[in-house]
């Protein structure tokens, strides 16, 4: 991968909202489990881990505006159209297969998880078809 000012950014932003991420989540199902919060405190505990990952779309946007080489930002984009692509057609499905109560029902984070899953399917459509096949 590059070794871009841009991307050296975008990866160390990343890093600190993964742990960020990490750390939030752990406490929020720690103190949700031993039910140590109530009221306005568990909205604000219960939104913190979502803020990071919201984070982790900031940063890729980022690195998109921040990124001067032409050809490492259309990988990218192309990553995320991949991401955005599968995540959006996996939570289609399966939202109607939950409506007519074929699948049971599964939390809308997860979309993200699908599409951070469609960034790595974007990574190897990059290598397999080369950046050529986006022209």
């Amino acid at each position: 991968m590059s070794r871009t000012p841009a991307m050296r950014h975008y990866r160390t932003r990343t890093i600190w909202l993964a742990l960020l991420y990490a750390l939030t989540l752990c406490s929020a199902v720690y103190c949700f489990k031993h039910q140590l919060v109530s009221g306005p405190a568990a909205w604000i505990l219960g939104t913190l881990p979502a803020l990071a990952i919201i984070g982790v779309f900031v940063a890729i946007g980022r690195y998109l505006v921040e990124e001067q080489d032409e050809y490492l930002r259309m990988l990218m984009v192309r990553q995320t159209l991949w991401a955005s692509g599968f995540a959006l057609s996996a939570a289609t499905l399966w939202g109607f297969l939950e409506a007519f109560d074929l699948v049971g029902h599964i939390e809308p984070f997860y979309v993200a998880v699908l599409w951070f899953g469609g960034l790595g399917l974007g990574r190897c459509a990059n290598r397999l078809f080369g950046a050529d096949a986006a022209l």
